[in-house]
């Protein structure tokens, strides 16, 4: 038997969520069986997406189960192998959850190649959250030379591989993020054009200023006082991509929201196209991403941050500090040391 650290979901948010919503325990896990690894986890990846799967309400996914470990990809290590093509030593992507090891079936994995760049940037800039940046900003919005777009959490995991994507697309990019030095990392190593401080009282107006033509893309993360901010800036027939809306998954600002009947009046008199995506209605386009986007990074050419919490029992408070904007970059969980 294998003893592994794990965090499950406790119980579910009444209103706000908190770390006292998980449980850190111990458990056993069982020998791997015939196409089964056994994997040491060493990078845990923490999303926005995951705060959805702490509610039992309706939504695209399946939520996590009261005394379940708390869904999550990784990058893991091979320990133990009855898989052919799989050895010990091999490094994985894996979505074994929020515990420092588990048996998974050996099909569910994908061998990570640690010379091609950092093995943690699989669960980043080379992984769900490039993925869903290339996306959204070539099949979703379809972005054209010459165009300006907005993108939301501008320095973020998703956000800073769509603006560097938009950049080289030749659009003029305008950037929202939260506080200075983050605006100040979106234009010098980024290269977006302009950068918002959502913290300022005068966001608005400040965006309205460097968008004396309109904006004809938004890539919406955020929601909130951010897309209250970008939607009366949109041209007719522009293009929003709905990727999250991270300012209202703990049920902040509900009350003080932009009316719907507004949203809806602005969409039908500028004729805007609006489209919510899900990443894992995509897989196909996961190879023409990595290849495009692979030899960057490798390069160097493709800047990237990763925030680092120190233990899998510091999930929880990155977790929730994450969802506050307390993170640069991408936030991961180093679990256990990296070979």
């Amino acid at each position: 038997m294998t003893k592994s650290q794990r965090i499950v979901l406790a119980s579910r948010p009444e209103a706000e969520a908190g770390p006292d919503n998980f449980r850190l325990e111990q458990a056993d896990l069982p020998e791997p069986a015939d196409g089964e690894v056994l994997l040491r986890t060493i990078w845990l990846s923490l999303d926005p997406y995951m705060r959805g799967r702490m509610s039992a309400a309706k939504s695209y996914a399946q939520p996590v189960e009261i005394g379940h470990v708390m869904e999550g990809q990784v990058v893991a290590e091979v320990m133990d192998s009855r898989a052919p093509g799989f050895d010990a030593g091999d490094i994985v992507l894996a979505n074994s959850g929020w515990t420092g090891h588990a048996v998974e079936t050996a099909r569910t994995l994908r061998k990570l190649d640690p010379d091609l760049a950092p093995v943690s940037t699989a669960l980043g800039v080379l992984g769900m959250p490039g993925h869903t940046a290339w996306v959204g900003v070539n099949d979703i919005l379809r972005v054209r030379k010459g165009e300006t777009i907005v993108i939301g959490a501008a320095t973020g995991a998703v956000g800073g591989v769509a603006g560097q994507l938009a950049q080289r697309a030749g659009l003029r990019v305008i950037g929202i993020a939260g506080g200075a030095e983050k605006c100040a990392y979106a234009v010098e190593h980024l290269g977006y054009d302009v950068c918002i401080d959502h913290r300022g009282p005068d966001m608005a107006e400040e965006l309205a200023a460097v968008t004396p033509q309109g904006v004809d893309c938004y890539y919406e993360n955020v929601g909130g006082k951010v897309l209250e901010a970008v939607l009366p800036r949109m041209n007719e027939h522009g293009r929003i991509a709905i990727c999250g809306m991270v300012a209202w998954y703990s049920a902040g600002g509900l009350q003080d929201a932009m009316p719907l009947p507004a949203v809806w009046r602005t969409i039908l008199t500028h004729r805007l196209r609006v489209e919510g995506f899900l990443i894992f209605d995509h897989a196909d386009r996961l190879e023409p991403f990595l290849k495009e986007v692979g030899p960057l990074v490798g390069s160097g050419d493709f800047h990237y941050r990763e925030s680092v919490a120190e233990g899998l029992e510091n999930a929880p408070e990155a977790f929730f500090e994450m969802l506050k904007g307390g993170n640069f970059g991408k936030q991961l969980v180093r679990v256990g040391p990296d070979p």
